[in-house]
Parts: C-alpha cells; structure tokens; sequence
C-alpha cells in the first residue's frame, strides 16, 4: 500500500485539500461573515432611515397642525378686521350723510330768506312807485313842495 502510486496520490491529495481547506474556509467564512456584515449594517441604516422618516413624518404633521391653526386664526383675525371697518365705514357714511343733510337744509333756509327778502324788496319798491303814482296824481305842486322841505328838515334826526 506503500509503494502503491495511487495511495499516495490519495495521500498528497488529502494533504492538500487539509492544506488548502483551512485558508479557503477562512475566506469563504470571512467573506460570508463580511457579507452578513453588510446586510447586517444595511439593516440598521434602514433602521435609523425609517426612523428618521418617521419623525420627519411626525414634525411635517406638527407643522401642518400648526399652519392649519394660524391660518384659520388669520382668518378670523381678517373676517373681524373686515366687519370693523364695514361699521366704520357706515359710521362714516351716515356722519357725511348728515353732515351733507344738514349743509343742503342751511342752503335751502338761506335761499328761503333770500327769497323772502326778494319779495319784500320788490314789494317795497311797487309800493312805493305806486304810492309815487298816487301821490304825483293827488298832490298838488304846492302841497309836494312843502312835503319835500319837512322830508329834508326831518332828514338830519332819522340818519343819526
């Protein structure tokens, strides 16, 4: 057995495939270790990404509340800002009103004294071109002339 070639190429090959299976099964272990590894790593990023993910979910979701919130607060803020100045406004719209109301009744008081004042003026002047005419036609030239010097006498005590 010995001296047989064939058992100690059996032997040589066991040698060898000893040798060879300790570095070769540190390399196929290492390299399966290395790759439980990086599953193992890509794992826990995937971890700490969803996580991240999730509490920017969650602070997306505050944010949004929140602006929901201001917005609707704007919103009433405007709504009571609008019917403050549309009572202002009306304020405003019935002090002009009066205001005008009462400039156009002053106007319409003086243009009524006006007109009364007109009409005694023109009546005052008929009455006294008529009063002239009935005069010129009763009186006579002696009896006017007499008229005229007690006027002009008369005249110094009625200016002061």
């Amino acid at each position: 057995m010995f001296s047989d070639p064939s058992f100690w190429v059996a032997v040589a090959f066991v040698i060898f495939i000893v040798a060879i299976f300790k570095p070769v099964s540190r390399m196929a272990t290492g390299s399966l270790d290395q790759r439980a590894d990086d599953i193992r790593a890509d794992i826990e990023e995937a971890e700490r990404l969803r996580e991240e993910a999730q509490e920017l979910l969650a602070t997306y979701e505050r944010k949004q509340r929140q602006a929901a919130k201001d917005a609707e607060e704007i919103t009433d803020h405007a709504r009571k800002e609008a019917e403050r100045m549309a009572e202002h406004a009306a304020e405003t719209l019935s002090n002009v009103l009066a205001r005008r109301e009462k400039m156009a009744m002053e106007r319409i008081a003086q243009a009524e004294a006006a007109a009364v004042e007109e009409v005694r003026n023109a009546a005052v002047d008929i009455a006294v071109e008529a009063a002239t005419r009935v005069l010129a036609g009763t009186l006579s030239a002696n009896k006017a002339d007499a008229m005229i010097d007690a006027a002009i006498k008369d005249l110094p005590g009625k200016l002061n």
